[in-house]
Order: structure tokens, then C-alpha cells, then sequence
């Protein structure tokens, strides 16, 4: 196993990630039992990977004491990254970035998770109503008791990350080493500032949803299938999921889900592993998260093929932005 040392840090994780958005029961997002989840964690740190990420919104909470059963007895061979903000409650001081919550939060992890000490925090988005300097000493401050050994941010755009380096370097506290972000074939909006100052802060940038939420699987094409993940959110009654739904089943993703199909099928491999093969062959990407609620489908998620450069340049041309031009310094990974 080759690891990848996480930003400016000392820590090493694994080139592949895994994500337990599904461990448990979900009312918007396909659930995965323990039984199953907990096999899918046994095969994952047996083929020698060590990152396993949650949420303390996932599932409520029920996601995060699955992981901590399942790794019990070998803890220290496992990355756990969990994040806060989401609600824990339905009063004004349960959500977001303040001190308070957030040492409520980390307590509730910590407890669900039945550790001592978490490695990887992140701040799962930004808080606008939270001063920046209140966050980050107080994340600053559980580094400094033991409780977490390293800081994350997800889904923060290029300024917010800027501000919170500065915030840290400012008061000599810990900053961030780590950037979870959307990104795929059919997600590559972070090309243009977000990655190159994730590179210039020191923040390796782990990538959610590499397969679209299931688009770049190609299983889209026609009617949705039931109960799957897109239809669920379709469905919910919660309208920032719906929108997020429908702004990627466009004939345009679909269209580079078909590409994607078509590159498969010449190196004889599945559309899974090429769209996997392409976020990791980018440059700027430490890891790739993956999602799977079986055991089949993780073993799917962990066949690595190496995409030849003219197949990898096809892609890159069909899926470019429309937005604008990206950072040529990240494209593929040298």
C-alpha cells in the first residue's frame, strides 16, 4: 500500500477512503445494517487501507458508534474523521461553529465513537453567523488537550479557507491540514480556486462523491432505479436535497456518463473503476472517498486500473467546466 501524507502533516492515509454516510438507518439515503457495515469495515482494513470517515449527522449519530464498534479492538491501526455543524438538537446553540457546540459535539463523538481521541476534526461547512477566530481556537483548543490530533474543513470555498489560516496563524494556533470536497467527473468546480489554495495552505484535499452520486455508474440511464440514492433525495421533502438531485441527472452528466461507459468497456473494466481512476490520478487529491453499503459494491469501489493518458486527456476534454478555464497545475497528477 502506498500511503499519501495528508497536506503539511505528519499523517498518512490511504489513497482510498471510506465514507459511512450509510451506516444505519437513513430516511433520505440508502441504510446499511451493522452486519453489513461492519463487513464492509473488516475488508476494508484488510486490503491495507486506514481512513474511515463519518459525521455526527449521519444517521444521528447511529453511523459513528457502528464505526466504533467495528474498529474496537484495533483502533490504532485506523484514521477516524467525523465532522460538526450539523443540528443535535432544536435550539439555537445546537448547530454550526460556536465554542459551545462545538465542545458539545466533540464530547458526543468522542462518546459514540468510544475513543479517547479523534484524528481527523472537520468543520463539515462554514458558519456564517460564528467569527472565524471562535472556531478556530477552539478547535485549536482540543488539539491542545489530546482530543483531536488533526483539522479539517469541508466544503468551504477558497476565501473561507484563506480566512482560516489566517485566523489560525494569527493567534498561533493549530490550522488546517485537510479539505474534503465534492469532486468527480461530473464536479469539477474546485479546479479553479479551491484546489490550488488547498495546495498553497497546506491542505490535502480528500474527494467526496467521485462517482456522482451514482451518475458517472451509469446506472441512470432510463427510469431512476428504486430506492437509489438519487431517487431517494428526489423525493425528500427537504428542498436543498432535491435541487442537488436534479442538478445532476442533466443530459450533459449523462453524457459523460456515457463516455465513461465507453472507456470502460475498452479497457474492459467497469465504468466504477474508471471514474474512481480519474479523481485519483488527479493532482491535489490525497484520497478518494468512497460509499459503499455492500460488501460487493466495495469490492467494485477497490479494483485500481491505471487510465491511459489519452483516454484520461478524453475525459478531462468532454467533462471540462463551462465556467471558465481551470488551473492548469491541476489536471493530472504528475
Amino acid at each position: 500500500m502506498q500511503y499519501t501524507t495528508l497536506g503539511a502533516s505528519g499523517l498518512k492515509i490511504s489513497p482510498i477512503s471510506l465514507g459511512a454516510m450509510n451506516f444505519g438507518d437513513s430516511a433520505y439515503f440508502a441504510s446499511c445494517d451493522e452486519t453489513q457495515a461492519r463487513r464492509i469495515v473488516d475488508r476494508f482494513l484488510a486490503a491495507g487501507h486506514n481512513l474511515i470517515d463519518t459525521a455526527d449527522g449521519y444517521t444521528s449519530g447511529e453511523s459513528e458508534q457502528i464505526i466504533g464498534r467495528a474498529v474496537k479492538d484495533r483502533r490504532d491501526q485506523v484514521v477516524i474523521s467525523t465532522k460538526a455543524f450539523l443540528p443535535q438538537g432544536d435550539g439555537p446553540n445546537q448547530r454550526g461553529l460556536s465554542r459551545g457546540h462545538l465542545t458539545r459535539a466533540l464530547e458526543a463523538s468522542l462518546r459514540r465513537l468510544g475513543t479517547d481521541h479523534i484524528d481527523l476534526y472537520y468543520c463539515h461547512q462554514w458558519d456564517p453567523d460564528t467569527p472565524i477566530e471562535e472556531t478556530m481556537a477552539t478547535l485549536d483548543g482540543f488539539v491542545r488537550s489530546g482530543k483531536v490530533r488533526y483539522l479539517g474543513c469541508s466544503n468551504f470555498t477558497a476565501a473561507q479557507i484563506v480566512e482560516s489560516q489566517w485566523a489560525a496563524q494569527r493567534a498561533g494556533g493549530t490550522p488546517f491540514t485537510a479539505l474534503q470536497a465534492q469532486y468527480s467527473l461530473v464536479a469539477r468546480t474546485i479546479e479553479a480556486e479551491i484546489l490550488p489554495t488547498s495546495h498553497r495552505h497546506g491542505l490535502g484535499v480528500t474527494a467526496w462523491s467521485p462517482l456522482g452520486s451514482g451518475v458517472l455508474t451509469g446506472r441512470y440511464r432510463g427510469s431512476r432505479p428504486a430506492g437509489s440514492r438519487l431517487d431517494r433525495l428526489l423525493a425528500s421533502p427537504v428542498p436543498m436535497a432535491h435541487r442537488w438531485a436534479g442538478d445532476l441527472l442533466t443530459e450533459r452528466n449523462l453524457g459523460i456518463a456515457d463516455e465513461v461507459a465507453r472507456v470502460a468497456a475498452k479497457l474492459e473494466t467497469s465504468a466504477v473503476a474508471v471514474a474512481l481512476a480519474w479523481v485519483a490520478g488527479r493532482a491535489g487529491i490525497a484520497s478518494t472517498l468512497i460509499g459503499p453499503r455492500t460488501v460487493e459494491q466495495l469490492e467494485e469501489n477497490l479494483t485500481e486500473i491505471a487510465l491511459p493518458a489519452e483516454l484520461a486527456e478524453r475525459l478531462d476534454t468532454l467533462s471540462a467546466p463551462t465556467n471558465g478555464p481551470v488551473n492548469g497545475m491541476f489536471t493530472s497528477a504528475a
